[in-house]
């Protein structure tokens, strides 16, 4: 077939933003119940929440746990963390608990034996917060025999962000806490400022859990802490720290089934699984390898090794990608699990010797996949890849490692435009955006995802950059960004994106950078630094930071209150070079036009952030457009806006790359819009 020759960025595709919208977001939070899988899942069309379904035994299903509006998804941290949690029971149906997001309280939920059984509504365990939303809940653990639920509480005592508790506790199944806070027991001290779940031990004897205080992250120092389960009702005595620190990462920590205490650190330089001795907290590095085995804990409850019944382990491991193998820890064997799927996530369920997980590909979206260990046997259960349009018009995507300053190593995906019909025309180079993950302690995955195929299925190349301080590549990459934030991932993204048009790739005329929340400061930060000056034809800015002094003082949530400390320097030390760095007071540097997105609901990087740049660029004559949203906070999840969200992203590269079609969507850049 001869393909027809057509400008770049003007191929017909039948990819439209109505497709990418309602096809937004993942599984998460996958969970064995009994013979079940349970798991939550989007849905953009029904306001963006978070449905439970549970894939019975028999195969039937997905089938809904709840029905609307229940939204099953934690605030805690405003990240949230592991929103519900399930039993199986001899008589009847489960027995499920979970945070709806409206009111942030714990329900207890009884759906009935399977299919068509009759549910029972479900009902609160916890009381309505006196401050709005102010009492969350997460990772919880189900004990039937204690008549209680174990999880995490964070409570707020003010107004104030800062103004917060959290604390592992005990909250009784009878519901006696719906209205009573005083009936919720706190199972430890209040002795630090974040911690997850309490683990318990087989022999219900110890547990454990995470904790680590400001103005550490948790990628950056935690603490193993074990306590002693002893009296009645149960609580935890004498809790001590058996590993991590200050500059130890403890990501995760948990028990197998004969006692065994296991925990993902990062003392060697990559979060490697270890055998911990919980008397003397001696480690043994169970598969000493350059490879991560766990990830940067944005949320409370992520699983990225879980012990199996034949004492093997599974685990998500790799370098820059998230694969599942089996472990065996008596040798430091591991077995790679077969198959298209590159990306597996931080949510594996067990079930005897059969693992399950989220996993995905270059070339598949996130499904649900099992893996039977006594028989290699691995297949997808739930939510299979389907093509949603021919997979031709799919990117192909390639790895790259390019050179930045100092000759270090940048880390990029990048996918160049793709079209079974249409080619561009010879000679010339398709234009390319630049994308910059959030976090910034993230990391862009390999997969498929029809957001990256609206473009490149026009004609317009995407670069995803890993750039320094992002996970995946071990922890001396992660803190190439310590005092370093605005500088390494502006050089790293401009490095790429200078690599890429230096090679004929991309057309240096027409470059772009697009980026949310933490990538949303890099693209302003690009837009105003002198690394990047004159590369980039414009920017989209997604609910960012751009301010750093009012972000430390008071314009954050708690959790990330004093990241700044890390990624600048502490603001009593180094005030100057917050104001230096912040876009807001660099807005003369600003000159091509940009895309400025916001949720006005967010809490970690609210409106008032993007309304200083408003104001510093109004009446510069820089062509400009602020989309603001009711009803969304960190990340878009209706779908209404995520369409709106990408087709004004579209019309803005249309416009700085000098692009026309003829369903190009209308945006105003007046600055008015």
């Amino acid at each position: 077939m001869t393909k027809k020759t057509m400008p770049y960025g003007s191929w017909p595709s039948p990819v439209g933003a109505s497709l990418v919208a309602a096809h937004d977001g993942a599984p998460e939070y996958l969970g064995a119940v009994g013979a079940e899988l349970w798991w939550t899942a989007p849905r953009p069309a029904e306001g963006g929440r978070r449905a439970l379904l549970r894939l019975t035994a028999d195969g039937d299903g997905p089938v809904p746990v709840l029905p609307p509006p229940w939204n099953v998804r934690s605030r805690v941290i405003e990240y949230g963390g592991r929103p519900w949690a399930a039993v199986p029971r001899e008589q009847g149906g489960p027995l499920a608990v979970f945070t709806h997001f409206a009111d942030q309280r714990l329900y207890a939920a009884e759906p009935g034996a399977g299919p068509g059984a009759a549910a029972v509504e479900p009902r609160p365990l916890t009381p309505v917060s006196g401050i709005g939303g102010g009492l969350r809940w997460c990772d919880p653990l189900i004990l039937p025999d204690l008549g209680e639920v174990w999880c995490v509480m964070e409570e707020f005592t003010g107004e104030g962000p800062g103004d917060v508790r959290r604390v592992p506790v005990a909250v009784p199944l009878d519901g006696s806490a719906a209205g009573d806070r005083s009936a919720v027991r706190e199972l430890a001290d209040e002795r630090h400022r974040f911690v997850t779940g309490p683990k318990l031990s087989p022999d219900g004897g110890r547990a454990v859990w995470l904790a680590w205080d400001h103005p550490r992250m948790p990628w950056d120092g935690t603490e193993l802490i074990i306590a002693d389960v002893t009296g009645t009702p149960p609580r935890c005595a004498d809790p001590r720290v058996l590993a991590g620190g200050p500059e130890e990462s403890v990501a995760q920590a948990g028990w197998a089934p004969d006692g065994t205490l296991l925990a993902v650190t990062d003392r060697t330089g990559w979060w490697n699984p270890h055998r911990v001795d919980p008397d003397t907290g001696d480690a043994v590095n169970l598969c000493p390898r350059h490879e991560e085995f766990a990830g940067p804990l944005w949320r409370v409850g992520a699983t990225w090794c879980a012990p199996l019944a034949d004492g093997t382990v599974a685990v998500v491991h790799g370098r820059g990608d998230a694969r599942l193998g089996v472990l065996d820890p008596a040798t430091g064997d591991l077995v790679e699990v077969p198959g298209p799927w590159t990306e597996w996530s931080s949510s594996l369920a067990v079930r005897g010797t059969v693992v399950s997980g989220v996993a995905a590909g270059p070339h598949r979206h996130h499904e649900i996949v099992s893996l039977d260990t006594a028989t290699g046997h691995c297949r997808v259960v739930a939510e299979p890849h389907r093509d949603l349009v021919d997979p031709a018009y799919h990117p192909e995507p390639v790895a790259r490692v390019v050179r930045g300053p100092g000759g270090r190593e940048v880390h990029a995906q990048v996918y160049p435009p793709r079209h079974p019909a249409v080619r561009g025309p010879d000679g010339e180079a398709p234009p390319y955006v630049i994308w910059a993950h959030g976090g910034p302690t993230a990391r862009a995955p390999l997969v498929l995802d029809l957001e990256i195929a609206y473009y490149t299925s026009r004609g317009i190349g995407v670069a995803e950059v890993n750039y320094g301080g992002s996970s995946g590549y071990g922890r001396a990459y992660r803190d190439r960004l310590r005092g370093q934030w605005g500088v390494v991932d502006v050089e790293d993204c401009a490095a790429v994106a200078r690599a890429l048009a230096a090679e004929g790739t991309a057309d240096p005329a027409r470059l772009a950078i697009r980026g949310g929340s933490a990538g949303g400061w890099t693209v302003a930060a690009s837009l105003v630094s002198p690394a990047a000056e004159g590369l980039y034809a414009c920017g989209v800015i997604k609910y960012p930071i751009l301010d750093l002094t009012g972000w430390a003082v008071d314009d954050t949530h708690d959790f990330e209150s004093h990241y700044l400390e890390t990624l600048i320097g502490p603001l009593s030390e180094v005030p100057d070079r917050y104001r230096e760095r912040s876009p807001v007071h660099h807005a003369e540097r600003i000159t091509v036009p940009f895309l400025l997105l916001q949720g006005l609901d967010d809490p970690i990087c609210p409106p008032a952030q993007a309304e200083r740049l408003l104001a510093a660029v109004a009446g510069r004559g820089v062509p400009h457009a602020y989309l603001a949203f009711p009803g969304e906070g960190h990340g878009f999840r209706r779908a209404a806006t995520i369409e709106r969200a990408i087709e004004a992203e579209l019309a803005l590269y249309l416009r700085a790359f000098g692009i026309e079609r003829p369903d190009a969507p209308p945006l105003d850049l007046s600055g008015t819009a």
